[in-house]
């Protein structure tokens, strides 16, 4: 089930031999269950970090990140990326090419009975659009095909948040933007809580409620969206 994520006075660097070069500075975020919102700013604002951080692959410096009811990070806890019940969709879609499509959705799956694996997966295809192309694999595939069935392999485990990392980047211009409608159908269908991040302002206003327009590790301000 979706949850709702809290994100308070993040605070994230790296250390230098100069000292810590800060990348994310007093960042904040409130998003409600089943919300769909965008961070966007260009290279180097310190989008993708944050998604890492919540991810669990980066270490806080100050700060705190809630999920639900539980406390991912902060400076006295650290949950590993496997417990924090979060999915992630990158810009390469990472599909195994020795997998068809339907063992590529399973593989998140692992631990659930056989039967049980390959419901969840039929419903993944088809809530995808793609229910007869589980035989598939991802060379007969094309990106826009590829892409969905990555999308199906990240929700099969029921994240309670998802997050997307310029997801479209790799796609051609018409098949992004066919896509970004297809994709906020998708998650909107599965109530999926979700972060995309991107530089792309036409997809950030097609996929998402609400856009955070980052500078300098911190959002500056926010910006309502026509496809809310």
């Amino acid at each position: 089930m979706s949850a709702n994520l809290h994100i308070d006075a993040l605070h994230l660097a790296y250390d230098t031999p100069r000292g810590p070069h800060v990348v994310v500075d007093g960042f904040s975020l409130a998003l409600a269950a089943g919300e769909i919102a965008c961070l966007f700013g260009p290279s180097g604002c310190g989008k993708t970090t944050v998604l890492r951080a919540i991810a669990g692959f980066e270490p806080l410096r100050a700060g705190e990140i809630r999920l639900g009811e539980r406390t991912l990070s902060s400076l006295q806890q650290h949950l590993p990326p496997e417990a924090r019940r979060v999915g992630m969709m990158f810009q390469e879609y990472a599909l195994f090419p020795h997998l068809d499509a339907a063992r590529n959705i399973a593989f998140g799956l692992r631990r659930l009975p056989r039967a049980q694996q390959q419901a969840r997966v039929a419903e993944m295809l088809a809530l995808v659009g793609l229910a007869e192309a589980g035989e598939r694999y991802p060379h007969e595939l094309s990106g826009g095909q590829q892409q969905r069935i990555a999308l199906a392999r990240a929700l099969a485990p029921a994240p309670a948040l998802l997050l997307l990392d310029e997801p479209f980047s790799n796609l051609d211009g018409a098949t992004r933007e066919r896509l970004t409608v297809e994709v906020r159908a998708i998650l909107r269908q599965a109530g999926q809580t979700a972060i995309l991040v991107t530089h792309n302002e036409a997809e950030a206003q097609a996929m998402a409620d609400r856009i955070g327009v980052m500078h300098g590790g911190r959002i500056t301000r926010w910006m309502e969206t026509s496809a809310r």
